[in-house]
């Protein structure tokens, strides 16, 4: 099992790279063509902001070659924002527009921002929700932080809330995104990871 972790930039490569590690495999951390084409399972990471995130993957070449691939990739957090048409963050930000969604500010009314802390998750019925979620319930405990999400849309294979409703996972093709990040999030996370991977946990 070849598994690569999209060399991104960004600050949690360390610790999905850990996490993965501890399911048996040994992610390589790579933005090389060839390499990210050969793997089996590919995760696309990503924390701080839409617009920064964005630069950061033109400036590595990677736009191109993410909306080239044909084996099931994972965003994680901003990872699956990024998987969006749309970000309305920093008044507008094109993305690689994979799950035709946009992202938007988290409606909270009162409650603080940024959506930090953990929240539950309500996977639906659909295939790719029963893959990922399989041997976990329905209400799940994962960990969050964020303040912007995709709304609820017909992408949607998972939903949490806080202030609204907002897209927990997505899925289309054989792109799929959560919006928490399972490497922060115990045996929950472990095992939504060893799901994408197709390993015993």
């Amino acid at each position: 099992m070849r598994v690569v972790i999209l060399d991104t930039g960004c600050a949690n490569l360390l610790s999905l790279a850990r996490a993965v590690s501890r399911l048996g495999l040994e992610p390589e951390v790579t933005r090389d063509p060839k390499l990210v084409k050969a793997a089996d399972r590919v995760f696309l990471p990503g924390v701080g902001t839409a617009r920064a995130a964005m630069a950061e993957l033109e400036k590595r070449g990677l736009p191109d070659l993410i909306r080239s691939l044909s084996q099931p990739v994972l965003g994680i957090c901003l990872g699956e924002q990024l998987l969006a048409k749309r970000s309305e963050e920093t008044g507008g930000v094109d993305m690689l527009g994979l799950i035709p969604a946009e992202v938007r500010e988290l409606r909270v009314g009162s409650l603080p921002l940024p959506h930090m802390g953990w929240n539950r998750v309500f996977p639906d019925d659909s295939p790719m929700a029963k893959h990922l979620f399989a041997g976990l319930p329905a209400g799940e405990w994962f960990y969050f932080v964020h303040s912007y999400a995709m709304p609820v849309n017909e992408f949607t294979i998972a939903s949490a809330e806080y202030g609204e409703p907002f897209t927990a996972a997505a899925a289309r093709d054989n792109f799929a995104g959560v919006q928490f990040h399972p490497e922060r999030s115990g045996k929950a996370g472990a095992k939504l990871l060893a799901n994408f991977l197709g390993v015993e946990r």
